[in-house]
């Protein structure tokens, strides 16, 4: 079991961060609508994810750690936790601007609740996404230590794009608390990236002329698609071959 059980439910991770985009270039009453369903389905999204999260602990807690061709994987487990951060934190922000007055019985003094509680709720949620972060960098310790290293497949790519969350979330912390320190943390991140990013295409580019991916039984889907490998039957001689094999052998002195 790894955080790739969370995928089924990332589309509803990412539309959080879409709708704090979205709301800031519409109507006010079209904003509002986009943020409080933005803000249900981001919801729904992350306590699914936090439930596949504890089936991940249990699983690093009783067994050991994934196989090392899968273990780039827990990198996903970073994606909710940022994503979320990321969406909550803009919404929130977005929502002083589009409220009436008449909000909840005072628009703007509960619009300030509202950020004001978003913002040190997503800096708990925040530390959680670097916290898998460590650990899926932990995990990958024991198989640099090794010769070679473990082979490439595309799950490598859970290298870069899970960590994009995580970098967005950085950026908004950082926005929303006015650090200057957690926005150069953010830089010095998103410059780490565009490297493992232009590593990890070069690496599939090379596994693809070796002829590991993209190849008929390589790769992780070497079983999938009915593809098997030809069983090597050993031929036995016929009865004529035999016969001759072993008037052969008596005619010899």
């Amino acid at each position: 079991m790894t955080p790739i059980w969370i995928f089924p439910i990332y589309p509803l991770l990412i539309v959080g961060p879409y709708a704090a985009v979205l709301c800031k270039t519409l109507s006010r009453a079209d904003s509002m609508d986009i943020i409080i369903g933005g803000f249900t389905l981001q919801g729904i999204g992350f306590l699914v994810a936090f439930m596949i999260y504890s089936s991940f602990i249990y699983r690093l807690m009783t067994q050991k750690l994934p196989q090392a061709s899968a273990r780039p994987g827990m990198f996903v487990s970073v994606g909710p936790s940022g994503f979320t951060v990321a969406g909550v934190i803009g919404m929130a922000d977005s929502v002083g601007r589009n409220v009436d007055a008449g909000f909840m019985g005072d628009g703007q003094l509960a619009s300030t609740i509202l950020r004001v509680m978003a913002n040190w709720t997503c800096l708990w949620i925040w530390g959680l996404a670097f916290w898998f972060f460590f650990v899926s960098v932990g995990a990958h310790w024991s198989c640099a230590r090794q010769h070679g290293g473990f082979g490439f497949s595309m799950t490598w790519f859970s290298f870069v794009f899970p960590n994009t969350a995580l970098i967005t979330a950085t950026f908004a912390i950082g926005k929303a608390f006015r650090s200057t320190a957690i926005e150069i943390i953010g830089c010095v991140m998103t410059c780490f990236l565009i490297i493992a990013w232009f590593l990890v295409f070069g690496m599939m580019i090379r596994a693809i002329k070796k002829r590991q991916i993209l190849w008929p039984q390589q790769g992780e889907d070497r079983d999938e698609g009915g593809f098997k490998a030809p069983e090597k039957t050993e031929r036995r001689p016929t009865l004529s071959k035999w016969v001759s094999n072993h008037s052969t052998k008596s005619t010899k002195p």
